[in-house]
C-alpha cells in the first residue's frame, strides 16, 4: 500500500490564511449587506508600474513573432534580468554579488520554503517567533519536529521577538545551525540596523552556522542607515543566502517573479565536516524542479531598473507607506501600541486581548479584516498585523468604522 510522509500530520489544522478566509466567508455569509475591507492579507492593490506593463506588452509581442520568439530559458533566470539586480540591487550599495550568484523564481515564498531541502534531518532550525508560517511549515514537513504542543514545535529553537527586545530576537544561547531572519519584518514592520545584523553574521562565523535572509520588504526602507541586503555586511557572504521578491517591490503578487542570492563562497558542511558550496547544491535542485520564470515577466521586472522604474514603484510604495503612517496615526490617538508602518507596509497592533477576539471584534463591529498574531507564533498573542496595502480611500473609510468600533468596545 502507498504510505504518506506522516510529518504532514504534524501542522496545525489550520493554515493561518486559511483560517481568516473562513471566517471571513462565515461572516459575508451572515451578513451578504456588508462591506468588508480587507487589512489584513499582504496583497499588493495597485496595478503595475507603468514600465513593467510597457515591457510586458512589448515582450509579449515578442513571443507573438517566429524570429523573436522565446522557448525555454535558463532555469536560473535570463542574464538581462539578473545583470540589473547584482548592479541596482547589490554593488550599487557596495555588496559584491554577481549576476550568476542570482536565481530567479517565481516567488520568495518558494524559495524559503525550498531552500531547507539542502540540509539534513538533524539539522538544528532557529526561526524567530513570531514569524512567517511557511519558515515553520517546511520544516515540520521535513521531519525537523515533533508534534505542534503548548504552541510550538518541539525541535525548533525559537528567537523569541517581543516589545522587550524590540522584536529583533537575541542571539542563540546554544548551538543552531540554520536561523532565519526577516527585516523588515513580517509580521511585526521591525527593522534591524547594520550593527545588529552584523552581530548575527559574527555569530554564524563563529558557529559554522548559516542565515537565511528574507528581505522580501526592503522596497519599504525609507532610513538610509538600515541595511537594504546582508550582504552589506562584512564577511556575509560566506554565512547567508537573501531572498527577495517583486511582489511588494512592484505589485507582482498576481505575476510572481522573485530572486534568491546564494554566493559562491557560501557553504555547509557534510558528515564528515567538509564544506560544500550551497551554490552549486542550489543549482542542481532549482535547475532539477524548477523549469524557469516565463520570458514576459522577466523583461516586466527588468523594466524597474531604470530611474523611470524606480521612480514608480517608489511611488506606489510611498502610497502605501502614507497608508500605514495614518493607521499608525489613529490607532495611537486610540491608546494603541504600535510597531511597523514607518519603513514597513505592516503594522503591529498590541491589542490588549486574546488576537483571534480582537480579529472577531473588528470583523463584527467594523467589518474589517486584520491578521490575528497567534497565527504567527506563540509571541504574536495579544497582537494583530494591519496590512496597509489598500487603497487610500478604503483604509480611510476602514479607520472611520474601527474609530466607532474600538470606543464602544
Amino acid at each position: 500500500m502507498v504510505t504518506i510522509n506522516e510529518n504532514y500530520l504534524k501542522l496545525k489544522s489550520s493554515y493561518l490564511f486559511s483560517e481568516v478566509a473562513k471566517r471571513v466567508e462565515s461572516f459575508r455569509t451572515a451578513h451578504p449587506d456588508r462591506d468588508i475591507i480587507r487589512l489584513g492579507i499582504g496583497d499588493a492593490t495597485r496595478a503595475l508600474p507603468a514600465v513593467c506593463v510597457e515591457a510586458f506588452h512589448k515582450a509579449t509581442d515578442e513571443m507573438a513573432n517566429d524570429a523573436t520568439f522565446h522557448g525555454y530559458g535558463d532555469e536560473q533566470g535570463y542574464g538581462f534580468l539578473k545583470e540589473k539586480v547584482a548592479q541596482w540591487d547589490y554593488r550599487a550599495r557596495g555588496a559584491d554579488i554577481s549576476a550568476d550568484e542570482i536565481f530567479i523564481s517565481d516567488g520568495a515564498k518558494c524559495d524559503t520554503g525550498n531552500f531547507q531541502e539542502l540540509f539534513s534531518a538533524a539539522a538544528k532550525i532557529a526561526i524567530p517567533d513570531p514569524v512567517y508560517p511557511v519558515y515553520i511549515d517546511s520544516n515540520v514537513m521535513a521531519g525537523r519536529t515533533g508534534a505542534f504542543e503548548n504552541g510550538r514545535y518541539p525541535g525548533i529553537y525559537y528567537l523569541d521577538s517581543t516589545a522587550k527586545n524590540s522584536f529583533v530576537p537575541e542571539l542563540p544561547s546554544e548551538r543552531v545551525d540554520v536561523i532565519y531572519l526577516c527585516f523588515p519584518n513580517n509580521p511585526t514592520g521591525a527593522t534591524i540596523t547594520k550593527q545588529q545584523l552584523g552581530r548575527w553574521v559574527d555569530w554564524a562565523h563563529a558557529n559554522k552556522a548559516l542565515i537565511l535572509y528574507d528581505a522580501a520588504y526592503v522596497a519599504f526602507i525609507r532610513d538610509d542607515s538600515l541595511p537594504q541586503s546582508i550582504y552589506e555586511i562584512s564577511g556575509a557572504r560566506d554565512v547567508a543566502v537573501e531572498f527577495r521578491s517583486y511582489s511588494k517591490t512592484a505589485g507582482f503578487t498576481g505575476t510572481r517573479c522573485a530572486y534568491t542570492v546564494v554566493p559562491k563562497t557560501c557553504v555547509a558542511y557534510d558528515s564528515s565536516g567538509r564544506p560544500q558550496s550551497l551554490h552549486a547544491m542550489w543549482n542542481r535542485r532549482h535547475t532539477t524542479k524548477f523549469n524557469g520564470v516565463c520570458y514576459m515577466v522577466q523583461r516586466a521586472a527588468e523594466a524597474i531598473y531604470t530611474p523611470e522604474g524606480q521612480r514608480q514603484i517608489r511611488n506606489i510604495n510611498d502610497s502605501y507607506l502614507d497608508n500605514a503612517r495614518h493607521i499608525v496615526s489613529t490607532l495611537s490617538e486610540l491608546g494603541y501600541d504600535c510597531v511597523g508602518g514607518k519603513d514597513s507596509p505592516y503594522i503591529w497592533l498590541d491589542a490588549g486581548m486574546d488576537s483571534w477576539k480582537f480579529f472577531d471584534l473588528l470583523l463584527d463591529k467594523a467589518g474589517v479584516v486584520c491578521t490575528p498574531g497567534a497565527g504567527f507564533g506563540r509571541c504574536g498573542e495579544g497582537f494583530v498585523r494591519i496590512s496597509a496595502f489598500n487603497r487610500r480611500d478604503n483604509v480611510e473609510r476602514a479607520l472611520d468604522r474601527i474609530r466607532g468600533a474600538l470606543r464602544r468596545a
